[in-house]
């Protein structure tokens, strides 16, 4: 038998089923049912179709079977088998369309049950698998063809709001069914819920568990939990209350899954397609293993037996400032407090770029960061920092330097109006350039451009401990208003309050433009002036590294009661 067919998974409108709602809870719980219905139940749908029709099926774990294990349906009589699930997709192979068609009805009847919100959607097509090379042809037409014609032809469902008899969820404003539970570390009093939320809710256990078991070591998980709280990241009363959206993307992803695949018979690239994605999702499981690693090694007990990060801020109940929300390949999402989320973003980066991958190219990725007040609507901080690594990603383009690592960042210290470009025209433009020296690159290259990470964290720790400028709070605001002045204005400042060689700090020398950066505060960058010191000193209130030695006189005036 040689004629198969082909089918991939996909979902509609997920940022807004995981990302809809201001409770933390239910955005873990989204997000949780959102993996289980990609994977682990399209397992399960594949043995229930096997109990059915009594045939055997290969449901693929790569943790537990090696991509080039058997059976496999071309020789081995199966009737399904699972090619791969990653990278937003899901494959498979079935000998028979029925089959591939009963599979759909199965998983989408769960998803309809215990994950109401999720849009599945699914495509199939008949192939010939004697055409050794079709499977590759096959599969990138159904992704870029038929998935996305799927997509943008399928009528949004719009769901009954309810009666005049009828109350409403809060969160979602559908047909409540029900009063929420109560977790034992929740405050909230109980809520309408629709039964969107109700299963959201009901996931949140599930989902911590996972988490811990990924994340945590035996010894760690014994003195720390992960928050199911905003309120838990760190805040507490007459302290910080802010809160970061981090959301990471790997640089090219689907151009590399397809060079990967391309001009291999149709079982090569099976495997290939299962190695390449495995170690993408592992990849990403690790970088955040480091994350968490590095910011538990922060924390330190001082002598009041209190737990702090850098001896800057309380932990609250022994809960990690730190959520991750989406996880499991490039595409990666967490949560933290304020002040961590430009450091842990650099961190995942800087690690994720030292994973093995198959394809043995560099993981290169951009992020995104938000940073919000606690109770800032959580899904329009989530799009800010999409849109904030889509920036990052322009940026790699527009250099022309090859494929490299970036990040973008966005303080919200008040509210937010606008998208990003309009917010940058607004607030960061003034008549001598951008103020903005955002987005920046991760690492640093010879004679390459200085609007680097290095120097920016550069930058913030001489403004934070040099004597010139630690504990000169007002001097730091005059030089922040100075500089939007200009060019000439920086320099008279620099003359008049004394400063030593009439230089503000240095980057580092690789580009070759420190010292009239330091001496102007500006430098001409593709044809316009753009300032190294305007972002430096907005984020000394909202960076902590988690370096040794680093922090000893943190700015603390966004230290104020709310």
């Amino acid at each position: 038998m040689s004629q198969f067919t082909a089918t991939v998974l996909d979902t509609t409108g997920i940022q807004l089923y995981i990302f809809g709602s201001n409770r933390l809870r239910e955005n873990i719980g989204g997000s949780y049912l959102v993996s289980q219905a990609t994977d682990n139940w399209v397992r399960d749908a594949l043995n229930q179709l096997k109990a059915e029709i009594k045939q055997e099926v290969y449901a693929f774990d790569p943790q537990q079977h090696q991509p080039e294990a058997k059976p496999r349906i071309e020789k081995d009589g199966l009737a399904a088998e699972l090619v791969y699930a990653g990278g937003g997709n899901t494959v498979l192979l079935f000998s028979e369309k029925q089959y591939a068609v009963r599979f759909t009805q199965i998983l989408s009847k769960r998803i309809l049950e215990e994950a109401p919100g999720i849009n599945l959607v699914a495509v199939h097509q008949e192939f010939n698998w004697e055409d050794d090379e079709n499977l590759y042809a096959v599969i990138q037409k159904l992704m870029k063809t038929e998935l996305d014609a799927k997509k943008r032809s399928r009528i949004p469902s719009a769901p009954l709001l309810g009666l005049g008899v009828t109350a409403s969820c809060r969160s979602t404003q559908l047909v409540a069914v029900g009063m929420s539970q109560q977790f034992d570390d929740e405050d909230d009093e109980p809520y309408l819920i629709s039964r969107e939320i109700d299963r959201k809710r009901l996931a949140v256990n599930s989902a911590n568990q996972e988490l811990r078991n990924l994340f945590l070591s035996s010894q760690t998980s014994t003195n720390y939990e992960f928050p199911r709280r905003l309120n838990f990241m760190g805040r507490s009363e007459g302290d910080s209350s802010y809160v970061a959206i981090v959301h990471a993307d790997g640089n090219g992803m689907g151009k590399r899954f397809q060079e990967f695949g391309k001009d291999r018979g149709n079982r090569d690239y099976i495997i290939a397609m299962r190695q390449l994605s495995y170690s993408v999702n592992q990849a990403g499981i690790n970088a955040l293993k480091t994350v968490v690693e590095t910011l538990v090694k922060s924390i330190e007990v001082d002598r009041d037996g209190k737990k702090k990060v850098k001896s800057q801020f309380e932990i609250k109940e022994n809960y990690l400032p730190f959520r991750p929300l989406v996880y499991g390949g490039d595409d990666v999402t967490f949560v933290c407090d304020g002040r961590l989320g430009l450091e842990l973003a650099a961190i995942y980066l800087e690690e994720l770029e030292n994973q093995p991958i198959a394809d043995s190219k560099t993981l290169n990725a951009c992020a995104g960061i938000c940073v919000v007040k606690t109770h800032y609507p959580f899904a329009r901080a989530y799009q800010l920092s999409e849109d904030l690594c889509r920036n990052a990603k322009r940026f790699v383009k527009d250099e022309d330097k090859g494929d490299f690592s970036a990040l973008d960042w966005h303080l919200a210290a008040s509210g937010l109006s606008g998208s990003i470009s309009e917010i940058r025209d607004r607030e960061y433009q003034v008549p001598t350039g951008s103020l903005s020296m955002r987005p920046i690159s991760l690492k640093k290259e010879p004679y390459g451009d200085w609007r680097t990470w290095e120097g920016f964290t550069q930058v913030v720790q001489q403004f934070n401990e040099d004597e010139e400028w630690k504990d000169r709070r007002n001097k730091v605001i005059a030089l922040r208003e100075v500089l939007r002045q200009g060019i000439e204005a920086t320099q008279k400042f620099l003359e008049n309050y004394r400063i030593k060689n009439k230089q503000l700090p240095t980057f580092p020398e690789c580009s070759g433009q420190s010292k009239s950066l330091a001496e102007k505060g500006w430098l001409s960058c593709d044809d316009k002036e753009v300032c190294g010191y305007f972002d430096a000193i907005e984020a000394m209130e909202f960076y902590i590294s988690l370096k040794e030695g680093f922090n000893a006189n943190l700015q603390t005036e966004n230290s104020t009661a709310e």
